[in-house]
């Protein structure tokens, strides 16, 4: 929601086939990195990708996506698994296939990837295998290496404004079948 310069971006590159091997996602807490980079991912594995290079969500592997059992995506909270054999055993599994075309590997708050761990996983985006696609998300991009940075596409996340926000609200309470007052809507 109000991504749009990214969303359009990226469904571009689905539809024409020209998807990155790595992305940078920056940008604040809570305004749709990870949750980007996980429809990207249904994307690029959906067997009836609709023309405007949405997934379907009925196909198998969009279902496993929804389920969260699909061996196409692989997260690493990089703030808690940020040394070097971390990186290194995440490296390893690259090279194996999946069930589906591409295998996404999400890397979160990469920025908190100690040097050895970095230098690791520049050899693998320096070279990387062609059915493997890279999503780096990070609140902090001064903070990733220039080198690493320099491998990846970047896009920027923006908070939304309050105009906005307050939209999205009244849609998701009205689409779960919620009533709720002005007030509320103004606290969220």
């Amino acid at each position: 929601v109000g991504q749009t310069h990214v969303v359009t971006a990226l469904k571009n590159a689905i539809v024409e086939d020209r998807v990155g091997h790595a992305y940078l996602f920056s940008g604040p807490r809570g305004t749709g990195k990870t949750s980007t980079a996980r429809i990207l991912a249904k994307a690029l594995n959906c067997t009836d990708l609709q023309p405007d290079g949405e997934p379907c969500t009925r196909c198998a592997s969009c279902l496993s996506f929804a389920s969260g059992s699909s061996y196409d995506l692989q997260e690493l909270d990089a703030a808690s698994n940020n040394s070097v054999d971390d990186i290194r055993e995440l490296i390893a599994r690259v090279a194996l296939g999946s069930p589906g075309r591409t295998k996404v590997y999400i890397l979160d708050e990469v920025h908190m990837l100690t040097a050895a761990a970095e230098n690791a996983l520049l050899k693998t985006l320096e070279e990387p295998p062609p059915h493997v696609v890279f999503v780096l998300a990070t609140t902090e991009p001064h903070k990733v290496v220039a080198t690493i940075r320099s491998r990846t596409q970047h896009f920027r996340f923006e908070l939304l404004p309050a105009q906005d926000l307050e939209r999205h609200v009244r849609w998701v309470a009205e689409d779960a079948g919620l009533a709720i007052d002005d007030a509320i809507v103004a606290y969220v």
